[in-house]
């Protein structure tokens, strides 16, 4: 009686243990204090089902959105991405963001209810690395703390709402990769401080904006592989930005209102792919140096004041590789793929 009633005992204690061994509180990784941050953060966003897999009874590094150290078990990534056109997300960045202090990766992608300023918390975020706020309606200023975040590699704000003049502190970023500005309301002048980001410098995109006034000699001290300033109000010169020892890719300068020689620049002859001018007040010839570079892509030289024979020889891309609508309404630019010269 006694064995048996032992054995009932044991039984009863095992299964007792595997059900606490296999409860959500004994097993979870997750951090108490981070999954108590984003209980709150969450909440803050008034409950939206898009965080719906954010159950209190389950481990947070299980979450969608969420990504833990495997080591750890901090947050490291919070990544909100929409993938249909509209969710019941809607609100301000809340402030709970600035408690996940081994946080990492910050994304808002496609969130078109998410609105209000960036939010200031981000600045205690001091292990950041890539903070990404695209496709939102996010508006106001951009906030001159995001300088302050030096481990920031990438920094892309693209489509936004965002308003006002560029912080000339983002050139304190000492490990920035990539710079994406584009497509908000950003006005005012490109900061001189840009040209003191840590060499060979940003990729840097603010293409789509308001921007005004000259391109400022000190860029000419970086080297980016990328520069993207299409579609601003930007005057004056740009050659500071071409050169033969540079290690630029693309260069997109379309529809401003720059006006220099451009007979007096020069390319890099390898790494060149992209150049797109169009749409500006660009004079002179086109440079026989153009004619060496090896690979290049695309080629816009169109709605500017060249004038002069388009050069043959060397690669021959420029009178063979580019049509017509590359050079068409210049003043007066003549030669393949245009009309003969007099």
């Amino acid at each position: 009686m006694r064995t048996e009633f032992g054995g009932t005992a044991m039984v009863l204690a095992l299964c007792l243990l595997s059900l606490l061994l296999l409860s959500p509180v004994a097993s979870e990784k997750c951090n108490p204090q981070d999954k108590k941050v984003l209980l709150r953060f969450k909440k803050e966003l008034n409950n939206p089902y898009f965080l719906a897999s954010w159950n209190p009874q389950t481990d947070c590094c299980d979450w969608y959105c969420v990504k833990c150290d495997i080591k750890t078990h901090r947050i490291t990534a919070l990544i909100m991405k929409s993938s249909v056109p509209d969710t019941n997300l809607s609100g301000h960045i809340p402030p709970s963001i600035g408690d996940l202090p081994y946080l990492e990766n910050l994304e808002f992608h496609k969130l078109s209810r998410l609105t209000g300023p960036i939010q200031p918390t981000i600045a205690k975020l001091t292990k950041l690395k890539y903070l990404f706020i695209e496709y939102t309606g996010v508006s106001g200023p951009i906030p001159s703390f995001l300088g302050q975040l030096k481990n920031l590699q990438l920094l892309y704000l693209s489509a936004n709402n965002l308003s006002g003049p560029i912080p000339s502190s983002l050139s304190q970023l000492p490990n920035l990769e990539s710079l994406h500005l584009d497509r908000n309301k950003l006005t005012g002048p490109i900061p001189k401080s840009f040209g003191s980001f840590k060499k060979p410098g940003p990729n840097i995109d603010l293409s789509h904006n308001q921007l005004s006034g000259p391109i400022p000699t000190s860029l000419g001290q970086i080297d980016p592989e990328s520069i993207d300033f299409s579609r601003n109000k930007l005057e004056g010169d740009a050659s500071v930005l071409f050169g033969s020892k540079k290690r630029t890719r693309t260069l997109d300068l379309s529809r401003n209102l720059l006006s220099f020689d451009f007979s007096k620049v020069d390319f890099p002859k390898q790494s060149l792919i992209w150049l797109d001018v169009n749409h500006n007040k660009i004079y002179g010839k086109i440079p026989a140096a153009l004619t060496k570079v090896e690979n290049l892509q695309l080629f816009n030289v169109s709605y500017n004041e060249l004038c002069g024979e388009i050069p043959g020889g060397g690669t021959g891309i420029l009178q063979d590789k580019f049509d017509e609508y590359a050079y068409l309404h210049n003043k007066c630019l003549c030669g393949k793929p245009l009309s003969k010269c007099k």
